[in-house]
């Protein structure tokens, strides 16, 4: 009976693969398994990776990052996992034409951003552009004192807006449905970073020149680039499937749980 691997990781995102290149490097027998939505082929530019002057576009750095694991004997498999359970020797994970048996399973399988209401293809055109953005603390250098719209509200929203102010002065941020949901401290602490209000609703975005408009109650706004602050949904289905408890949003499950399950190999320092 052919042995189980010593771990199988799920998801070829800049995590798996960083994780893959030490286990391979570690002597482990590993399997990679990653069903081609990592984030990171979305950014079209970052400047924020050490090593790479100049930029490096998220696909090219993904590309290099598989070459590498690869010499370690770390190849990725295209599939996505469609079930993981647990068994006397580990887990076993199945996915359309596949069958992996694993003592350990690392789930780096990553977020799905919330969208703004627009359309696919203007979203994407607008993403690759930097008109549509996702991540201040990778991005936020790009937009020094150009004019910065971001969508959302509560803390999430206020938060990010407090956050982007440190680049521009010009930030406005616009609640999605209606009227903001802020706290008054949050308002005066919004009024005193100067960054405008609007209520909502602000849909559908789309593009002109090389801006996004907006549309608001108050008319339509152009910005430079737009935040969506709308939070995203966390895959941890696999994990929830075989008893691992999450917090209430599914963000991250309390301290020991995964490791109890047996899904974290070790720490990687």
């Amino acid at each position: 009976m052919k042995q189980p691997l010593d771990c199988l990781v799920i998801g070829a995102g800049p995590a798996g693969l960083t994780a893959a290149i030490y286990l391979a490097r570690f002597h482990f027998s590993i399997a990679i398994l990653d069903a081609g939505h990592s984030r990171a082929a979305m950014i079209p530019r970052t400047h924020n990776h050490a090593g790479y002057p100049g930029g490096i576009a998220g696909t090219e750095l993904l590309g290099l990052m598989r070459d590498q694991a690869a010499e370690f004997g770390a190849v990725v498999i295209e599939g996505l996992i469609e079930g993981l359970e647990r068994t006397e020797e580990g887990f076993v994970a199945r996915a359309q034409g596949g069958e992996w048996s694993a003592r350990t399973v690392l789930l780096c399988t990553g977020v799905v951003n919330n969208r703004p209401q627009i359309a696919p293809d203007i979203h994407d055109a607008a993403l690759r552009r930097g008109l549509l953005r996702y991540c201040p603390i990778c991005d936020g250098y790009e937009v020094t004192d150009k004019r910065v719209g971001v969508l959302g509200t509560g803390s999430h929203g206020f938060k990010e807006a407090i956050f982007l102010r440190m680049y521009t002065k010009d930030v406005t941020l616009i609640a999605t449905d209606g009227e903001h949901d802020l706290t008054d401290d949050e308002k005066l602490r919004l009024a005193m970073a100067g960054v405008v209000l609007i209520d909502g609703p602000c849909a559908p975005l789309r593009t002109k020149n090389d801006q996004v408009v907006v549309p608001t109650p108050r008319g339509e706004l152009e910005f430079d680039s737009v935040y969506p602050a709308l939070g995203s949904v966390i895959r941890s289905e696999l994990a929830t499937a075989i008893g691992a408890e999450g917090t209430s949003d599914g963000k991250r499950p309390p301290s020991g749980v995964l490791r109890h399950f047996g899904l974290a190999l070790m720490d990687l320092r």
